[in-house]
């Protein structure tokens, strides 16, 4: 959720922090803040709002020297967005000072005990509770700030990822993780603190990223010292080399980071298959699976967990698995998963879907499975995540990073490596003869430029856009492998334009959603020839029959659809497993047109943050 940054070494630490939250803002906007260390005094501003809001606060409030120092950008938690709640806090002696991702859920306890001891809050955070806890460690145990943090740490319930100073230690930064993601920027005499690489790409591409339970001490001309929370042990930084670019994390042009990602997929795509898919060799390389082959094969089912998006390409790849491979799947929600006992045996293999690699009910999951004796596959994009970490083994999407809070090259990357998966496993099970495999191998190879030609019709789709950006509610529908499709195709539109839209299985209209058909009720139908056709066409007559208005996806082509439906938006004939990649461009465009023209934040839709690592 929120996003922390931090600084320490021979630069202004303000242009740094500030820079690096902006880039942040995709994991919290409520509210900012920043602290600094002029020498003398850590000069504090803070505010509700984005963090252009900060940034003309602190130029008029405080002072902006100082090589030391934090600053946060808000997802709110406990208590309201407000100036007070925002982050960092104050301990009570005004000589520490916190930033904080997560939830301390035994907050309430410890500041009940806290204030029986004398301390004073001013905020509702569980944060301003865990740096005068930490302050209250210092006091009784005559500690060291390290040694302070870990202590207080073994006392608290919940997830963090957090970075404290001491003014009196102006040399030193603090550090610890636990669920919530936090990584370290190694330079030249200084060092960068941030939920994730993005703040400091372009001053090192040398980064260390925490693991859970584990501390760091990072100090001025000293090597990073890292300890487990738990129990004092040494643990020894694996120092990884970044492979993101400062051009990646830039809009390049485009107006939204949105926009951009959903021109970025044909090149996605083909980052996701490159070295995987060998159509002419009939091959498909994977060492994740080529390991660990006899787990899928032997394995009673597949369990597929996720959340949002990611549970929407689980969904894809449960007809995947089936159809081609033979695989029985379910596919669950991470958040109702770990709290459902489920039954989980050592013949089942759980995947695990996430664009950030942090999300927290995921991680959970992975956690139950794991212990339960079943085999975990993970699949994400962001390298050295959490779920890169816990999985046995797994499969990069190599996406590239994702600003957009509203997932699309996640999920189009994500159905790439869960279909690789799927065709190795089918091949192998001897569910293909060598032609067909070729066959499909072959077309696979060609979805790119199908997505290319897909973002063609952006021009007709703003069009379409603009004669329901005003429409209160919304009805997508779709079948076999299109079903979830439709599904994701309706959140994006809930996520960015604050529609009310539903995704159904296209039969399913006549079990409830068919009594809301009027002529004020768009209804967005995926319709292209392979998958149930004739079936798809029976509905839209329904719809038709009672003044829906209806906008079509179509293959190129098309006629019947073509002379039924309001609008149609033509996308190029692929095969029915792989067509989810080429019907969801379309979608993507007709809520993003929507949302700017109802001049929604498309990048930070209200409410929404990238990387959900609370529950």
């Amino acid at each position: 959720m929120c996003g922390i940054v931090g600084y320490i070494g021979h630069r202004d630490a303000y242009p740094i922090i500030v820079k690096g939250l902006q880039r942040l803002e995709y994991r919290g906007y409520d509210s900012a803040g920043i602290a600094l260390y002029d020498g003398t005094d850590i000069n504090l501003s803070k505010t509700k709002g984005k963090v252009e809001d900060l940034r003309s606060k602190s130029k008029s409030t405080i002072s902006l020297k100082g090589s030391l120092g934090i600053g946060h950008t808000r997802w709110a938690t406990h208590g309201v967005p407000n100036d007070v709640n925002s982050h960092p806090h104050y301990s009570n002696s005004g000589d520490l000072v916190i930033i904080h991702n997560g939830i301390i859920e035994n907050y309430g306890s410890i500041k009940k005990a806290l204030t029986e001891r004398g301390y004073t809050f001013t905020s509702d955070t569980d944060t301003e509770v865990l740096v005068n806890l930490i302050e209250e460690v210092q006091k009784t145990e005559d500690v060291m700030l390290g040694q302070a943090v870990q202590i207080a740490l073994n006392q608290v319930v919940g997830a963090y990822a957090i970075a404290v100073f001491d003014k009196k230690k102006p040399d030193e930064i603090v550090v610890a993780k636990l669920g919530s993601p936090l990584a370290i920027g190694i330079g030249e005499n200084e060092f960068f603190i941030a939920s994730d690489a993005s703040p400091f790409i372009e001053f090192t591409n040398n980064a260390v990223y925490l693991k859970d339970e584990e501390m760091a001490i990072i100090r001025l001309g000293k090597e990073i010292k890292l300890r487990k929370i738990q129990n004092d042990a040494v643990a020894y930084p694996n120092i990884l080399e970044l492979q993101m670019n400062l051009e990646e994390i830039e809009k390049g042009g485009y107006d939204h980071f949105m926009l951009k990602e959903i021109y970025e997929q044909p090149r996605a795509i083909l980052d996701t298959y490159r070295g995987r898919l060998l159509a002419d060799q009939g091959l498909i390389k994977m060492v994740g699976i080529d390991q660990h082959l006899e787990k899928f094969l032997n394995a009673n089912r597949i369990i597929i967990v996720a959340c949002g998006t990611s549970w929407h390409a689980g969904l894809v790849a449960e007809y995947i698995f089936e159809d081609l491979a033979r695989i029985p799947v379910e596919v669950e929600y991470a958040s109702e998963f770990r709290y459902r006992n489920p039954v989980i045996t050592d013949k089942d293999v759980l995947i695990a879907i996430s664009q950030s690699g942090e999300t927290a009910d995921t991680l959970a999951a992975i956690k139950l499975a794991k212990e339960k004796g079943a085999f975990v596959f993970g699949v994400c994009n962001v390298v050295g995540s959490s779920i890169a970490r816990e999985t046995d083994a797994g499969a990069y999407t190599h996406a590239g990073p994702e600003i957009g809070v509203a997932s699309t090259k996640a999920f189009t990357t994500q159905i790439t490596v869960l279909t690789l998966l799927a065709l190795k496993l089918a091949k192998e099970k001897g569910e293909f003869s060598e032609s067909q495999f070729h066959e499909i191998l072959t077309e696979l190879e060609t979805i790119p430029a199908k997505v290319e030609k897909a973002l063609e019709s952006n021009a007709l789709i703003e069009i379409i856009a603009d004669v329901y950006k005003d429409s209160p509610n919304c009805l997508y529908l779709g079948r076999g492998y299109n079903f979830p499709v439709a599904l994701e195709g309706a959140l994006k539109l809930k996520e960015i334009s604050y529609i009310h839209a539903e995704g159904y299985p296209a039969a399913e209209m006549k079990h409830g959603p068919i009594a809301l058909i009027d002529e004020h009720m768009p209804v967005i139908v995926i319709a292209t020839k392979k998958g149930h056709y004739e079936k798809i066409v029976s509905n839209i007559q329904e719809i038709k029959s009672r003044k829906g208005k209806i906008i079509a996806i179509v293959t190129e082509g098309d006629e019947q659809v073509t002379q039924l439906a309001d609008h149609v938006v033509e996308i190029p004939e692929t095969s029915e497993s792989l067509s989810p990649l080429v019907t969801t461009i379309p979608l993507q465009l007709l809520s993003y047109h929507i949302a700017v023209m109802r001049n929604c934040n498309v990048d930070q839709p209200r409410n929404l943050a990238k990387s959900v690592t609370v529950e």
